[in-house]
C-alpha cells in the first residue's frame, strides 16, 4: 500500500469517527485488531455494539466507497467480530454491522469537500 493510500484511509477513519461522535455513538475501539485481521471502529449506539468499516476513496471511477465492501468482506467481517465478541466482550445484547463510506477527494483536505454515506444495518 502506498503512503498516500495509507494517509488517505487514515484520514476517512478520522472524519468517520468524527462523524460517529457528532451522531452521538461512543467509540470504544479503533483498528482493533483480533487472530485474522483488523475492525476500523468500534462504537456502542444506545445498546447496541457496533462494528463499523470504513471506506475511503477519492474517486468515484469505480463505485462509491460504500459499493466495495463486497460479500467477501462482509463474510470476513462477521469472522472478525466474533472474535472480537469471544475475546474482549462480556454479555452484548445486540450488536450489528455498519459500513461508513466517505468520497474525500483528492484536491481538498478539510471535512468541507468531503462526502459521508453511513449505512446502519449494512449488512
Amino acid at each position: 500500500m502506498t503512503e498516500r493510500r495509507r494517509a488517505l484511509g487514515q484520514r476517512g477513519e478520522e472524519l468517520a469517527e468524527k462523524f460517529l461522535c457528532q451522531k452521538g455513538y461512543e467509540i470504544v475501539g479503533r483498528n482493533v485488531r483480533t487472530k485474522r485481521g483488523e475492525i476500523d471502529l468500534i462504537a456502542i449506539d444506545n445498546d447496541t455494539l457496533v462494528f463499523v468499516e470504513v471506506r475511503t476513496r477519492s474517486s468515484v471511477t469505480y463505485g462509491s466507497a460504500a459499493e466495495s465492501v463486497t460479500w467477501k468482506k462482509q463474510q470476513k467481517l462477521r469472522e472478525l467480530a466474533l472474535d472480537y465478541l469471544r475475546t474482549y466482550s462480556a454479555f452484548v445484547p445486540a450488536f450489528r454491522f455498519d459500513v461508513v463510506g466517505i468520497h474525500c477527494p483528492r484536491n481538498g483536505e478539510g471535512s468541507e469537500e468531503s462526502k459521508i454515506d453511513h449505512i446502519k444495518h449494512a449488512f
